[in-house]
């Protein structure tokens, strides 16, 4: 099918340039940085780079992982930041050099929201054909705050908007139970990370007020207004628990390091991943004790050193299950005193259904909470997001065929041509995981090598979905923290690379992997 142009489809003139990136968040500057000798363009809808970082985070929000598991290839952290979680400010600072030091500003438009794609071409065994086979409207704000829309053509476009922020998951309510039912003030995290700090104090002071979600961003939201309410004056806050889930205070398990036990070659071989044969299978089945036993001693460290059993917040299934969804968070220091103190107070909801009441929410057990405030801690959809720019029939295909986007290597979807996505699959360093897929998709434009067949790469998510699957009841997340070393494995032989990155085989086998073992290819 040739290109053409439509007039009337294209009021305002149409641009035509190699390779769009739609996103400036983590991935979107990674996979700015690896594809910058295309020229890409990259559309980003607020007004600075950052993502999530920049608009889903509280004045608290530190960094989840350590600061080592979280650095580029090529641009360390300054080592005169020492702190081993830094703050969300400090990341963004860490984010605006590295796009400054590799001049990736200048190919970032700010306040360029995409809101349609078009596929307008055929592909063929060059993924870049020479003409332009997706078509993207990009919404940009002028100085006078009018909305226009502007049409480009392109031969890639590379999709880095995330899971996370943007739009939010607000429940269902049942009839005339909604918000409007409630006199006091409901808002989404995502509202209240807008907020500065004053008024985020002034919106918790002396206020009863309702967290629903036992995640990171409850925890952490539960602890700003704890100490938002210090004194006589100070009302306790309560979160409303649906899921419970493993918290950890730090990276270390009865004085070992953390990595011991899940992110080395050593500890993953005793977990399924995708193409092994059939030693490492049965290894796999037999080592189903020692899994098991890992798991419980963790958490017998956990229950000693938190008092989660005090609170009725001991999860009913196995931490490992948990670090298999990405799902371990790091709790908040002083977060239990303050629960001691009765700053912070816990409602178990063992189902889903809750609605409001004129003074606060109602569960359907009867049971009533009073509040000033409700804060919906319920996440976000990424789904929602992405499929409110996508055409049909792709836009059916994100989800197709399990309910979770089949991404092989995690960036290519087989069934939707000329395009790529950063920033879908999770893993303990996220920011890692984006630049590996990143560089792999460099690789493949450069035409270093090629993709298999389309059966071939949907055997391959089949084999990736049957592992998570079995690995925990969290699988929808596509976390592959549990073969995450077998997963670059397989990027690096792609790409003609030795997998095997250390200097000798005890690192090789009891050293975690990182981002700088991946520096010397880069």
């Amino acid at each position: 099918m040739a290109y053409n142009q439509q007039q009337d489809q294209h009021p305002l003139p149409f641009v035509f340039s190699k390779v769009a990136i739609i996103g400036a968040g983590v991935s979107g500057l990674a996979a700015a940085k690896q594809l910058r000798h295309y020229n890409p363009v990259v559309f980003e809808a607020s007004d600075s780079i950052g993502g999530v970082w920049k608009s889903c985070s509280y004045h608290s929000t530190k960094l989840q992982s350590s600061r080592s598991d979280y650095e580029f290839i090529d641009f360390p952290w300054l080592k005169s930041n020492t702190d081993e979680f830094p703050s969300y400010t400090e990341i963004l600072e860490y984010l605006e050099s590295y796009a400054k030091h590799f001049d990736l500003l200048k190919l970032v438009r700010l306040h360029s929201k995409v809101v349609e794609l078009r596929f307008v071409g055929e592909t063929h065994e060059n993924l870049l054909p020479g003409r332009p086979v997706w078509e993207v409207a990009v919404q940009t704000q002028n100085s006078d705050s009018n909305n226009n829309i502007q049409w480009y053509g392109f031969e890639f476009v590379v999709v880095c908007i995330g899971k996370y922020g943007d739009i939010p998951r607000i429940p269902a309510f049942p009839g005339d139970k909604g918000p409007d039912k409630f006199r006091g003030k409901v808002l989404h995290t995502i509202d209240y990370c807008k907020l500065d700090k004053e008024a985020a104090s002034q919106l918790l002071k002396g206020k009863k007020v309702v967290i629903v979600g036992f995640k990171k961003s409850a925890i952490d939201l539960a602890m700003e207004c704890a100490q938002a309410n210090q004194g006589a004056d100070g009302q306790p806050c309560t979160i409303v628990v649906r899921t419970l889930h493993w918290t950890v205070p730090h990276y270390w398990v009865w004085g070992l390091p953390f990595f011991l036990f899940y992110s080395t070659r050593f500890s993953q071989l005793f977990h399924s991943r995708p193409n092994q044969g059939f030693l490492r299978t049965l290894l796999s089945l037999l080592s189903f004790p020692v899994r098991r036993g890992i798991s419980k001693f963790i958490e017998s460290y956990l229950l000693w050193k938190l008092p989660l059993l005090r609170y009725g917040l001991k999860p009913d299934h196995p931490f490992e299950e948990d670090y298999a969804s990405c799902q371990m968070a790091i709790m908040p220091e002083g977060f239990f005193a303050e629960a001691d103190k009765g700053n912070i107070l816990f409602k178990k909801s063992t189902s889903s259904n809750w609605w409001f009441w004129n003074g606060g929410i109602e569960f359907d057990d009867n049971t009533k909470l009073e509040a000033d405030v409700v804060i919906l801690a319920t996440g976000y959809d990424g789904k929602k997001k992405l499929k409110a720019i996508f055409p049909e029939p792709f836009r059916s295909l994100l989800e197709y065929p399990s309910g979770l986007m089949p991404l092989y290597r995690g960036t290519i979807h087989p069934l939707i041509p000329n395009m790529g996505f950063v920033g879908y699959i999770e893993s303990v360093s996220n920011l890692h995981t984006a630049e590996l897929r990143s560089i792999w998709l460099r690789r493949l434009l450069d035409s270093k090598f090629k993709l298999p067949s389309v059966e071939e790469m949907l055997e391959q998510i089949s084999k990736e979905m049957q592992v998570m699957k079995q690995s925990t009841r969290f699988y929808k997340r596509h976390c592959i923290s549990t073969f995450s070393i077998n997963h670059s494995d397989e990027i690096c032989q792609e790409m003609g690379w030795n997998p095997w990155r250390k200097n000798n085989w005890f690192l090789e086998a009891f050293s975690p992997y990182g981002s700088q073992d991946y520096h010397h290819h880069n």
